[in-house]
């Protein structure tokens, strides 16, 4: 067949994980045959023996050298293996360690660009290293196994029920990424296991150590790796959100808690309303061990409501999580896309732009909708006429300037004034009703000053009564400290404490 129509082939065999015994007889015969030879790493045990047999061949040692990441690397490798066999007038020769199809990415990327390039690859197995694992640290994978890259390891892959086999634990550097990753969901002292050329006479190790001790062996290399066995440890399987999900299932289901198992949505809807609550307070009082624990509680609320929902075959809170993953991603297209936005304004415009878009594709008709449609109706009152306010000063009705605010203020001010002294001089229910309706009329005014100085009204509302609350406090302690009850003194007095509490650093 002339050079033209020849297909051009590799063959990559595998060496096995230990020593020649390994070595499978079609591996050999082929690493025999006086074609090219070509070896990902002289770094293996079985090449010298291989050396002994009279096996001629190239290591790609030297490209390791020249790159600081492994992908650069095998990307030179497989770019000169390729370049080879397009030249040669017969097949190649790859030697891999273990097994060409396990944790071998420059095999990958040669059945990829092989095929595209018009390159057949033929893959030749061997002796993998997990068969050698398996049989040396007594591992059953049917019991559930992970295999896991520690050059790109991320926690949120490692599941602790299953037998877990992290590979490529280089050296100290990577053993010690390992550990800081393992430590985000195992305890420091959870024993580990680093495995060191198994199956290798006179060369395996096997250390069993406490998970903080992991990169202090300082005996990694080439053929190292880690195992997690599996586990049900609590201080693991508690930081799962899975475990969560289980939980919750547990006390909604017949044999769980009996309140938990009555409650609906709207029976709990309060408690929805509580833990928000409550969490803002965490976040006012700048406590971030309170918020843990308060974050959770109203997590259980997202959960039980979602729970609910999975018991009635609507949704179920995996549902809840695509939905809100789809949405962070289709309305940030200026990071998951092309769209760009040079601040936050603007990333705010792409945002409220993409929700248009959205109610559109629903049926929506948004040129006919109101610009203060979608505003929450159980808002906090204060927080609503923030949002109205704002909604409305976007079409550019809105006062120009602060000053012009603040006279409005006063105005209104002035009209509550009116109707609550008149109210007050009369027992009739519409004067009244007037006295709060001005009330209200103040109230809007009074957060419309707060929006144009930039401040959350309800925010500022909350100060004002932590301060009040510290300083009440304070007379508390001067009445304690005097032996006294508020009925043993009078306003003067208690004028007197309010006062010194102002000038307290603490209470102001």
């Amino acid at each position: 067949m002339d050079k033209q129509n020849r297909r051009s082939l590799i063959t990559v065999v595998g060496l096995g994980s230990g020593d020649e015994q390994q070595l499978s007889l079609g591996a050999l015969n082929k690493l025999k045959s006086g074609k090219s030879v070509y070896l990902r790493t002289e770094r293996h045990p079985v090449v010298q023996w291989l050396r002994q047999q009279g096996v001629s061949f190239q290591a790609f040692d030297a490209i390791y050298e020249k790159h600081d990441q492994f992908p650069a690397v095998y990307a030179e490798i497989v770019e000169q293996l390729l370049r080879e066999a397009l030249a040669a007038e017969e097949e190649i020769i790859y030697a891999v360690p273990g097994h060409p199809m396990v944790a071998e990415a420059t095999v990958s990327s040669l059945l990829q660009q092989g095929a595209e390039q018009h390159v057949r690859i033929e893959v030749l197995g061997g002796e993998s290293f997990l068969d050698t694992a398996f049989a040396r640290l007594g591992i059953d994978p049917v019991q559930g196994f992970q295999l896991l890259d520690a050059t790109s390891l991320d926690p949120a892959q490692v599941h602790p029920g299953l037998h877990t086999i992290i590979t490529q634990v280089y050296d100290t550097y990577t053993a010690s990424d390992v550990k800081l990753a393992l430590m985000e969901l195992y305890p420091d002292d959870f024993p580990v296991i680093a495995a060191h050329a198994l199956g290798v006479e006179g060369q395996e190790r096997i250390e069993r150590v406490e998970l903080y001790e992991l990169d202090r062996l300082g005996s990694f290399g080439n053929q190292s790796l880690v195992w997690i066995p599996p586990t049900a440890n609590e201080q693991v399987t508690n930081r799962r959100f899975d475990r969560l999900r289980e939980i919750v299932r547990i006390l909604r289901s017949p044999g769980g808690c009996p309140w938990d198992r009555e409650q609906t949505h709207a029976s709990i809807r309060k408690h929805l309303i509580e833990e928000t609550y409550e969490v803002l307070e965490t976040i006012d009082d700048d406590d971030p061990h309170a918020m843990c624990e308060e974050l959770g509680d109203l997590l259980l609320q997202i959960m039980l409501h979602a729970q609910i929902e999975e018991e009635a075959g609507m949704f179920d809170v995996l549902d809840v999580i695509e939905e809100l993953n789809e949405k962070l991603i289709r309305r940030h297209p200026h990071v998951f896309g092309d769209r760009q936005a040079g601040d936050a304004e603007e990333a705010l415009e792409n945002w409220q732009d993409i929700k248009a878009e959205e109610k559109r594709n629903r049926g929506i008709d948004v040129a006919a909708m109101s610009v203060l449609d979608g505003v929450p109706r159980g808002l906090p009152a204060f927080m609503k006429a923030l949002e109205i306010q704002k909604r409305a000063a976007k079409t550019g009705f809105d006062w120009e300037a602060l000053p012009d605010v603040l006279d409005k203020v006063q105005e209104e001010l002035e009209e509550f004034r009116e109707a609550a002294l008149a109210a007050e001089a009369s027992d009739a229910d519409e004067l009244r009703e007037h006295a709060v309706e001005e009330l209200g009329d103040l109230l809007f005014a009074a957060v419309n000053a707060a929006r144009f100085l930039k401040a959350d009204p309800e925010a500022a509302l909350a100060s004002a009564n932590r301060k009040f609350t510290e300083r009440f406090h304070y007379i508390e302690e001067r009445l304690r400290q005097a032996n006294m009850r508020f009925s043993d003194t009078d306003l003067q007095k208690l004028e007197q404490y309010w006062q010194e509490a102002k000038k307290n650093p603490q209470n102001r």
